[in-house]
């Protein structure tokens, strides 16, 4: 299919967007602010009515979805969402697909990535783009996401101008599964320094320094960041709602990094360490816990 978007960037593709989650529903709302057209389904109704009022078409089944759009997005927890979404009853796999492309925002196994992509292509003939995102909810309200994509070079230009309505930044990182490789290597930074933040503030509040001042203290120097200055004063002052990301995502992606690391031969002794940090942290907080109330684990009495 020709690359229409760049000679009537309004209009011609007609967008979906399956999974109107803490990500979903802002980067939704981006597209509509946009002026693109976009139809929208997601499990639960409650959540499709707020960008139908905003001006996204309803679709009743994923299947409808993808009749009714030359591009569907999507953006679950995991990669059997993923293929529930698709290949399940009145899955996108059951409308025809010829021509069409759809693009994974989820984060999942890059091994699965390749899978269902090539059963995509075998079902229906769409075509696949696996592209992570970073950046949070924060990131997805305000159009500032990073996101990294696997797929045809075609393709990724192709959606390019409607991701850009939602992200700041789309990095082609090669075949279909490098997006989701990518996004691994992010989170072995992100949760990382979650843990290593976490640390750094309880040092300071036990040792009798505001904590608050340390983003300020820091900013310019080496140990300055975007985790620092957005991270710290959220676990500071217990700011958790809306969640960042819950810790059961961080704990998913360090699990999917340390099945990578074996396959590879690569150690991991850091993201290995963070992972087991966020596993007591869903022990102690609870799955859908912000991840970083890590931060808690270190509290006097806990």
């Amino acid at each position: 299919m020709a690359d229409v978007s760049k000679t009537n960037p309004r209009g011609v593709e007609r967008l979906g967007y399956l999974g109107l989650g803490l990500m979903g529903t802002p980067m939704t709302r981006r597209l509509l602010k946009a002026g693109y057209q976009a139809s929208v389904w997601n499990r639960s109704e409650g959540k499709v009515a707020p960008l139908v009022e905003a001006g996204a078409r309803r679709a009743a089944t994923p299947r409808d979805l993808l009749a009714d759009s030359d591009i569907v997005f999507l953006c679950v927890t995991d990669a059997a969402a993923v293929e529930d979404v698709i290949f399940g009853a009145e899955g996108l796999s059951t409308a025809p697909g010829a021509g069409k492309l759809v693009v994974d925002f989820s984060s999942i196994h890059p091994d699965a990535a390749r899978e269902l992509a090539m059963r995509l292509k075998d079902a229906n003939g769409a075509g696949w783009i696996d592209a992570p995102v970073s950046g949070g909810t924060k990131g997805a309200e305000e159009g500032t996401l990073a996101i990294m994509a696997g797929g045809d070079a075609a393709d990724i230009e192709r959606v390019r101008p409607y991701v850009l309505a939602m992200a700041r930044r789309f990095t082609h990182m090669g075949p279909t599964g490098a997006g989701q490789t990518t996004k691994l290597c992010n989170q072995v930074i992100v949760g990382c320094a979650m843990a290593v933040l976490a640390e750094a503030t309880r040092l300071a509040v036990n040792a009798g320094i505001d904590a608050n001042r340390l983003p300020e203290a820091l900013a310019g120097g080496f140990a300055d960041s975007i985790p620092l200055q957005l991270f710290v004063p959220r676990m500071v002052q217990g700011i958790h709602s809306p969640p960042l990301g819950h810790i059961a995502t961080m704990l998913k992606d360090l699990d999917t990094v340390a099945d990578v690391a074996r396959a590879t031969s690569t150690p991991v002794p850091m993201a290995s360490l963070a992972g087991q940090i966020f596993r007591l942290a869903e022990a102690a907080r609870g799955a859908d816990a912000d991840a970083l109330e890590i931060y808690k684990l270190s509290a006097a009495g806990h």
